[in-house]
Parts: structure tokens; sequence; C-alpha cells
């Protein structure tokens, strides 16, 4: 009997009656990212870009979720057609591209998630998981449809395209990130600054007056609770790293005496 795949992200946006919540999974550790999966959150990203995943651990953290009721999604460390394929061909369906700040951009992405014409994607699907090793019928002339491409705005030019980024076809969803947004704002560290949250929400604006899903990464509940007020689709609310330092930062508080050590000026 044929497989099927899972649902992709951009089927369980189109679904919600209300915004999707997730968190990041960056240790790399397949029994971490399990335990998030079991969470009951909406969504996880298994993150390539400022974590030490390797091609070997994404592909494991992906078994793993696989098993639970949660969509996961894999950032890539850069928007590189190269290594959209491995990732794609380990079974990602759902990819986030970091540091899109153009339509060129954006439908360069689009195309390497795309097999010739329409793309530039290479065929290998009879070697990958992502096909089940051609056990899924029909993969190749489908694939499109079982892949959703969200792509990330962090820069300040990337604010002032994001309409036109919202615009290429195939790009299912955008993604802001406060951080790297912040620092092209010369506000480095500071997030939750009212002109990083004010061009966050300009983002929001320009995506959802193009009818696509946007979404945003805010750790303080806060912010947060501003976004999703503010029409937010999606949500990136903690990590398995920031849960955990922080986590053990309050035992050694509420253990250990008072510790001269101020607190951190990002997530």
């Amino acid at each position: 009997m044929p497989l099927r795949l899972s649902p992709t992200f951009r089927e369980r946006l189109a679904g919600a009656d209300r915004p999707l919540i997730g968190m990041w999974a960056c240790t790399g550790s397949p029994v971490v990212t399990e335990i998030a999966a079991g969470s009951g959150l909406d969504w996880l990203l298994v993150d390539g870009e400022h974590s030490a995943n390797t091609l070997d651990t994404l592909q494991v953290q992906l078994q793993v979720a696989a098993a639970y009721p949660i969509t996961p999604l894999v950032r890539v460390p850069w928007n590189d057609p190269v290594i959209i394929k491995q990732v794609l061909d380990l079974g990602a369906q759902n990819l986030i591209v970091p540091m899109v700040s153009s339509a060129d951009e954006a439908r360069a992405a689009v195309a390497a998630t795309r097999y010739s014409p329409q793309g530039v994607r290479g065929v290998g699907s009879a070697l990958a998981r992502s096909a089940r090793w051609n056990r899924v019928e029909g993969y190749l002339a489908e694939a499109a449809q079982h892949v959703s491409v969200t792509v990330q705005i962090e820069t300040a030019a990337g604010v002032a395209r994001a309409a036109e980024i919202a615009a290429v076809d195939g790009v299912d969803a955008v993604f802001v990130g406060p951080s790297d947004l912040a620092a092209s704002l010369g506000l480095l560290g500071q997030q939750t600054h009212p002109d990083v949250m004010a061009a966050v929400e300009q983002v929001f604006a320009a995506v959802t007056a193009a009818g696509k899903p946007v979404g945003v990464n805010a750790f303080d509940p806060a912010a947060a609770d501003a976004y999703i007020a503010a029409g937010a689709a999606f949500v990136a609310v903690g990590a398995d790293v920031a849960l955990l330092a922080r986590a053990s930062e309050a035992l050694a508080t509420r253990f250990l005496p008072a510790s001269a050590t101020g607190p951190a000026s990002s997530y």
C-alpha cells in the first residue's frame, strides 16, 4: 500500500482557527526533541542555522518527531540550493529559510524546493527519505504539494520589501526574526524595543494584505501576546536551550547565595 506523508505546515496554517504555537529545538539531541515533540505544542522548529545540528542529527530528530502529533519544521542555515536539496531529501517537508530580504531571494528559495522545470532541486527520490525511498506514490509529480516554504524576514531591507516577498508564488508563509531585525535597526539585543516591535507589525500588515500567514519569534510572553493580538498566525514562544538555561538559573537562584550575574541581554 502506498505511503502517505504528513500534512504540511501550509495545510496546518490553512486549517487553523487560532494562532499556532511552537518552539525551537536547538540542542541536536533526539531525546530533547522527542520530549518537546510530545509537549502538545502545534509545531517544532529544528534549527540548522544557530545550532550544532548536522544532516545526521536533523534526520534523526525528524524521525523521532514523526511519532507525535506535532508539525516539524527545519530552518536551513542559509538560502542555498545544495543545502535545501539535502535537507529536503532527509524528509523535511517544512522549511524556514533565513535572511530573505528581497523577492529575488524568496524566488530562489522556492526554486530550490521545486524540481525542473519549475525549479532547480536535484532528483534523488529513490535514494532519499523524502519519498520514503520511492514508496510515496507520485512523489516526483506532486513533490511541491509535500513541501511548505516559509521565508524569514530579519533585516530593515526585508521589512521594506515585505509585500513583494510575500507575493512570491510558492512562499507559503513569512516568519519575522526580531533578533537580527533589532541588530539591523541598530538595536542589538533589544528585541522588544518599540521600534523593533513596530517594524515587526509593519511586516504583519504587509504580509497579511498579500494573503499569506505571518509569524514571529517571541520568547517574551508579553511580546508574544502583543503579536498574537496584532494578527500573528504562528508564534515561537520558547527554545529547548533557553528553557534549560533559565530553569537551571532559577535553581541556582533558589538554592545558592545571590549571584552577581546580571540579566541576559537577549533571549
